[in-house]
């Protein structure tokens, strides 16, 4: 089974199916203070537990959420249990980790492959931490790690955050930007390089979601490390950034639920989303047995993983 690789200093990423996360600490020492980024897909618990006992000696000083879609807060509940510290989040996100409130229904008219056809599947939440999920400090401080501030990236999410450092200029973008095409189930399963728009059948503000490109690609980062795709790094990845924020009107979906009107919420959650576009007999049929193929491939994958027969990363 694949191990963590190192990202940059300190950060090692770990891909459970078809989503990263990441072990964070000041230095590539095992003796370093650490967290964890985002906590994977339900049942990479143990292999995430592994891997932190393998590079560490002990639990992480907090674990860190970018947002929580269910990709990124599967195994929270596991780790939680197993590790009594800390979890983080921006306050818009809250009300998704203490059960008081589910996201905004996904997209699947955004386009972009099987595995947006798929998203009607996929689960909205709530989960609930109860009182062990705390508010990130206002003041972009990240907890246990102090050369590191939080950015505020939403549009994916209300809430969603990034993580990045100023000495090295590496930034954590969770789903802010992705670097594969998250949508295609072929692209994930092939983990094909680019630099790319959030995951279109999740991202419910399009405006937002531009202006978060924008703040990343003005950061000229040195090394790109998201939560869907392989960690990028250098010239290239900047050129492509850029592109992306200059270009994300042309590259954002033509067609979408929320492409031209927003899901709204607050810190209480959920408060409206626009009306669902109407799909034609024949174009809902075809969503529907393409959401089943997509989930069928994808469940398929997710078993491969796990049993460690899967060979997805190089």
């Amino acid at each position: 089974m694949k191990q963590s690789e190192r990202a940059a200093r300190g950060v090692h990423r770990l891909r459970t199916g078809m989503v990263n996360v990441y072990f964070v600490a000041e230095s590539d020492s095992p003796a370093a203070p650490w967290a964890l980024v985002d906590a994977g897909l339900r049942g990479s618990g143990a292999r995430i537990r592994r891997e932190a006992e393998r590079r560490f000696d002990r639990p992480p000083s907090a674990i860190l959420l970018t947002h929580a879609h269910f990709d990124h807060v599967g195994a929270l509940d596991e780790l939680a249990r197993a590790w009594p510290v800390p979890v983080y989040a921006h306050p818009l996100e809250l009300p998704y980790v203490t059960g008081r409130s589910p996201y905004p229904p996904p997209d699947p008219s955004a386009g972009g492959g099987l595995l947006t056809r798929a998203s009607m599947l996929f689960p909205r939440g709530p989960i609930d931490l109860g009182t062990n999920v705390w508010p990130i400090p206002p003041d972009g401080e990240v907890p246990g790690l102090p050369e590191w501030q939080w950015l505020a990236t939403p549009g994916h999410t209300p809430g969603h955050i990034s993580f990045y450092r100023e000495s090295d200029r590496t930034v954590i973008a969770g789903d802010a930007v992705v670097t594969t095409r998250q949508e295609s189930a072929l692209a994930v399963l092939l983990q094909r390089r680019a630099v790319w728009r959030p995951p279109a059948f999740f991202t419910g503000d399009w405006r937002a979601a531009r202006r978060s490109v924008e703040h990343l690609a003005a950061l000229e980062p040195n090394v790109l490390a998201t939560g869907h795709g392989r960690v990028l790094a250098g010239e290239p990845m900047r050129a492509a950034l850029r592109d992306l924020a200059n270009n994300f009107d042309l590259i954002m979906p033509a067609r979408g639920r929320y492409v031209r009107e927003p899901a709204l919420a607050d810190e209480r959650g959920l408060v409206s989303v626009p009306p669902r576009p109407g799909l034609r007999p024949a174009v809902r049929i075809a969503v529907v047995a393409g959401a089943a193929a997509a989930a069928f491939a994808l469940v398929r994958h997710l078993r491969r993983t796990r049993s460690g027969v899967s060979q997805a990363i190089p």
